[in-house]
């Protein structure tokens, strides 16, 4: 999705319209720093990637993916690169930087970070599953399911699109203190776009939107050293107090 994200940016970091050539110049680079994060089975591992990213519909089976044009390998190739591919996440951060992100209308960068869940009900064997909040599986129903939850942060564009930037996604250990993780996950992927010349001193700081469900205050607090500015929506339940008014007397 990374990759696609690439084509669909229309602004540079100055603020300007990227051409098509400029596009598919910036997708070159990114294809290229990708590959270059692959440190074993890179051949499988990219082309795997590509099949993922061509194919039509949701992936059901990994069969199904060595059957996409995209790749040329054999299905027993596909195993073996995910049974022993490696790649280098720290540099695949710093690829995920670079490219041309989208803004917002005065040019600047808006972050959301969320969680999403993997849900994997009858993996009874697979290690570090939790209790996945999950909306809509049934009719006016919260259920929760086994699975693995993710903190995702992505760059979002203006407009009615569906089309985000990923930029990092980490998985959510049981237990684990949200509001801190997303603070540390934050504060990488910021500090990396700023190392990546995507904000410079004086541009619009960096807006993050999150959901209700964050602690924002103690985000803000945490990350008080950052040119970044959070918004968080509030829960319809959320009850706001002010200091009482002084009572007035009736003479």
């Amino acid at each position: 999705m990374s990759t696609l994200a690439c084509v669909t940016a229309t602004r540079t970091g100055s603020g300007e319209i990227c051409t098509g050539s400029d596009r598919l110049a910036a997708l070159s680079r990114f294809r290229r720093a990708y590959y270059q994060c692959l440190t074993m089975r890179g051949d499988e591992l990219f082309e795997l990637t590509e099949a993922v990213l061509c194919t039509d519909g949701a992936v059901k089976t990994l069969v199904y993916l060595a059957l996409a044009p995209e790749h040329r390998r054999g299905h027993g190739a596909l195993y073996d690169g995910l049974n022993h591919g490696r790649i280098e996440i720290a540099r695949l951060r710093k690829a995920l930087a670079g490219p041309p992100l989208p803004r917002a209308a005065d040019g600047r960068i808006v972050l959301a970070a969320d969680v999403s869940p993997w849900l994997r009900p009858d993996a009874a064997t697979c290690p570090d599953r939790s209790f996945c909040h999950t909306y809509g599986r049934a009719k006016n129903e919260h259920r929760m399911i086994p699975g693995w939850s993710y903190s995702i942060v992505a760059a979002l564009e203006t407009g009615r699109t569906s089309w985000t930037a990923l930029l990092d996604a980490i998985r959510l250990e049981p237990g684990a203190d949200l509001a801190a993780l997303t603070a540390r996950q934050l504060r990488e992927v910021v500090t990396g776009l700023v190392q990546a010349g995507q904000h410079e001193t004086g541009d619009p700081d960096i807006l993050i939107v999150i959901d209700a469900g964050y602690d924002v205050p103690r985000l803000a607090f945490l990350l008080d050293d950052l040119p970044v500015v959070i918004l968080g929506r509030m829960r319809s339940d959320r009850v706001m107090r002010r200091r009482a008014p002084a009572v007035r007397s009736s003479c």
